[in-house]
């Protein structure tokens, strides 16, 4: 049987998507996409991906108004939690520690 691999794309609407992109890229270093086929798009690392439909009602994803959430997966999240504090973003951490690794 073949299998996914990876995430190829990830689509979603935004009010400003040149802004929305920059902060991907200035602030968890995920390259824009580029304007040609000859420039490679941003490259995941090696790693399971979870693909999992949740009922309509949930509080797993905390806001019920939001239709998707997306985990990325980092070398070192304690770095990046720092990184995205000292930029005055906000990060929730769950204070739980999973099999599958830590989440904020």
């Amino acid at each position: 049987m073949e299998k996914v691999t990876g995430i190829g794309g990830f689509f979603f609407r935004a009010e400003d998507p040149a802004a929305l992109g920059e902060w991907y890229r200035a602030h968890l270093g995920i390259d824009r996409v580029p304007g040609d086929y000859d420039t490679p798009c941003w490259r995941q690392e090696a790693g399971e991906t979870v693909f999992a439909p949740f009922e309509k009602v949930t509080d797993y994803f905390g806001d019920r108004e939001k239709p998707f959430m997306v985990n990325f997966r980092v070398r070192d999240l304690e770095a990046m939690i720092v990184q995205l504090e000292a930029a005055g973003i906000e990060v929730r951490r769950d204070p739980q520690s999973y099999p599958n690794g830590r989440f904020a």
